[in-house]
């Protein structure tokens, strides 16, 4: 770890889309280019937000569909590699079981498998092309 220093709390989609929508701008439309169109959608006003900061400056970002579906994770590049993305995810975890959800799932882009298996998500099935990535679907009974 390199010492930086982050916090991660439950966004208020009402409150805080402006800070999720600019890391899910830089990261999944800017850097890997997701057509726009297709990050967004309506389940963000209907979902549970984790928000990732570093002092005044948001830096990641995760969502908790109703139904347990686990997506848009997104970490600044700047800030990969020193735990956000774990704490983001493990607070995603919390709250499912807060709200007594058996089962999570997500669509985890190929290289980040090991990331979420490390977190105890298991891959099933063929990989797959989502908005030309390479992803698998992984699942967590909790």
């Amino acid at each position: 770890m390199s010492g930086k220093r982050f916090a991660v709390r439950i966004a208020d989609w009402a409150l805080d889309a402006k800070l999720l929508r600019a890391i899910r701008d830089e990261v999944f439309v800017r850097e890997q280019k997701v057509p726009i169109a297709m990050e967004w959608d309506a389940f963000d006003p209907i979902s549970a937000h984790v928000l990732a900061t570093a002092g005044e400056v948001a830096i990641g970002t995760g969502r908790l569909l109703p139904d347990g579906h686990i997506g848009r994770m997104a970490v600044l590049v700047s800030w990969r590699g020193v735990g956000v993305g774990g704490a983001m995810l493990t607070a995603l975890i919390d709250l499912a079981r807060q709200r007594k959800l058996s089962r999570l799932e997500l669509h985890a882009q190929e290289h980040a498998i090991g990331f979420y298996q490390r977190h105890g998500f298991a891959a099933e099935g063929e990989k797959f092309d989502e908005a030309g990535i390479a992803h698998r679907r992984m699942i967590m009974n909790l």
